[in-house]
């Protein structure tokens, strides 16, 4: 018998983007492992305005 073809997952990771300035987990995304830290501006509800937001592991 031969073996079916099926398609492998990919490795995706999930993470995290905190606000800077005040720490909260804003947001959270699914992307490939490796490359660089995100830096991203975000809005944050708390201080309702665009702040840095830097990814973070679980």
């Amino acid at each position: 018998m031969a073996k079916s073809g099926g398609k492998r997952k990919k490795k995706v990771e999930s993470l995290f983007l905190v606000c800077e300035e005040t720490g909260d987990y804003n947001y959270t995304i699914r992307r490939k492992p490796g490359g660089e830290k995100l830096r991203l501006s975000k809005y944050s509800p708390r201080l309702r305005k665009h702040t840095i937001h830097v990814e973070k592991k679980k």
